[in-house]
């Protein structure tokens, strides 16, 4: 699990079950893109979104409103997935833009600079930019992911 911002972090799913860690960081509110979260004191959303294909327009409206809902109500979100490589990097990337008013690029890169591992699938890029309207080859992102290893 990595701090993308005070109140925002990107991990795994074994990251949303280790409630130490969660009540370490303060953790109160989590987005699961790949399985349900139960966890006494934590508030959680499930978007089922399957890995390795496009996420709905509507799957980013409903996750992406409840991590700005949780951080306007002063609470740490925990943005994860199985990996937390592909959909969490995709959520993180887009609740970055809307909360800072960031280019999905500029977006991608401090997540980056944050989580390493992060790194949404072209099919998911894909999806982020023609959701927000914005035209940015994954070619760069490609660049960009490449100096961090």
């Amino acid at each position: 699990m990595d701090e993308i911002r005070p109140w925002l972090y990107i991990g795994n799913y074994s990251d949303t079950q280790d409630k130490n860690q969660l009540d370490m960081k303060s953790i109160r509110s989590v987005l699961q893109l790949a399985a349900p979260v139960r966890l006494p004191g934590i508030t959680a959303l499930y978007v089922p979104v399957n890995d390795m294909s496009p996420i709905l327009p509507e799957q980013f409206k409903q996750g992406v409103g409840f991590a700005l809902a949780e951080k306007e109500k002063g609470n740490k979100i925990l943005i994860a997935c199985a990996a937390g490589i592909n959909r969490s990097s995709a959520f993180c990337i887009a609740t970055l833009k809307e909360a800072e008013g960031l280019s999905l690029f500029d977006s991608f890169k401090e997540v980056k600079r944050y989580h390493r591992h992060a790194m949404p699938q072209e099919v998911v890029w894909t999806s982020l930019c023609k959701y927000y309207g914005e035209d940015v080859s994954y070619l760069d992102l490609m660049r960009v992911s490449a100096q961090y290893y």
